[in-house]
């Protein structure tokens, strides 16, 4: 398949056997520029997802909050690499190394592994082994099902670094199939309105996208401009999203008569934007793991909610935590205490990292 960015290749291992520790790993530590893997036999110190230019970097997904231009060598999945390129241009980097999933790299004495994050296309875990120990950094990532990415996979280690973005109880998304069968039913109901979506342009648009066409619906779907070159990145890689035409404004003053009665993606700034009056009786629908707390859908003046999340929910934080049965899990950001407190309750240590830097970008 063709790609965006020439890689160089890089120099595969087989892992060693690790075992687990009773100590916690001196090796890797929360930095202001981010989690740190400290230098070893000549290899410089790995800083994942940095938040500051830094000399080696390996990022988890393409999202903003955690994949930044301007380091010397980034590591990361082909996709990943992609994604960045296409966001930032070709030299984002000084230079980059493409991992696939599943092989080992070796870092000084850190064994690098990447996995499958669920979380939006090319995302992914990061394994680290060293003297005998096991962490794996999450990233942002989700159990539900998503067509459009390589589904999360569970990595028994003896330190669990994660995000805890929806870490209450309260935070229980549904069936996505359920969320679009809301929104169809909606098209079928109100046929002279335009239904106009708030998706975030990486992985949540493509994964709505799919969704939709998965129950049948092969009419086009019309994109604001902010959609299609990460669209078209996605279909590059072998995920099929069907016609899609764009969501062009009319002529001055008047709404697009023909889009009444369609499907309308857009980012969710553009919803309150003057792009979005000239859309014919808008019926603004909004697709997010937020839109289960109602007083945010009202603020936004969303009339039809999708709780559609590319983060895990409570229920999944929790089985992903017992299925790779770490001895500690610590928390890079989000709803600490609630995700400590219920890791204690099932005899894990848990700590608190408080990084600053992730944020929604994508949610």
């Amino acid at each position: 398949m063709e790609q965006a960015v020439q890689y160089r290749p890089c120099r595969i291992i087989v892992p060693a056997m690790a075992g687990k520790p009773a100590t916690s790993p001196d090796w890797i530590r929360p930095k202001p520029e981010g989690l740190t893997i400290a230098a070893s036999d000549g290899c410089q110190a790995l800083v994942v997802d940095a938040m500051r230019k830094s000399p080696l970097v390996a990022v988890t997904h393409g999202h903003a909050d955690h994949a930044r231009p301007g380091n010397g060598h980034v590591i990361a999945t082909p996709q990943t690499l992609d994604i960045m390129a296409a966001r930032y241009g070709a030299g984002f980097a000084q230079e980059v190394t493409p991992l696939e999933y599943h092989r080992p790299l070796q870092l000084g004495m850190t064994t690098l592994t990447l996995k499958p994050a669920g979380h939006v296309l090319g995302s992914a875990q990061i394994l680290l082994e060293r003297g005998g120990q096991r962490v794996v950094i999450s990233g942002d990532y989700k159990r539900k099902p998503d067509p459009t990415c390589d589904a999360f996979v569970p990595v028994p280690c003896d330190i669990f670094i994660t995000e805890a973005t929806f870490a209450l109880p309260v935070f229980r998304h549904p069936d996505p199939a359920a969320e679009i069968d809301r929104l169809l039913a909606s098209l079928a109901l109100f046929p002279e309105r335009c239904h106009v979506i708030g998706a975030y342009s990486l992985g949540k648009a493509q994964r709505l996208i799919r969704l939709i066409r998965d129950t049948g619906y092969d009419a086009p779907i019309f994109l604001h401009g902010a959609l299609v070159k990460l669209c078209q990145l996605y279909e590059r890689w072998g995920v099929e999203l069907g016609p899609l035409l764009p969501a062009t404004a009319g002529e001055k003053g008047k709404p697009r008569a023909e889009l009444a009665g369609k499907l309308v993606l857009a980012p969710p700034s553009a919803i309150a934007d003057r792009w979005a009056r000239r859309l014919p009786d808008a019926l603004v629908v909004m697709a997010s793991g937020w839109m289960q707390v109602r007083q945010r859908a009202k603020q936004a003046g969303v009339e039809l909610p999708l709780v559609l999340s590319d983060h895990a929910d409570w229920d999944d934080l929790l089985r992903t935590i017992r299925e790779v049965n770490p001895r500690e899990v610590w928390v890079t950001h989000g709803r600490e205490d609630a995700l400590i407190h219920a890791c204690a309750q099932i005899g894990i240590r848990g700590r608190a990292l408080k990084m600053i830097g992730y944020g929604e970008e994508g949610e």
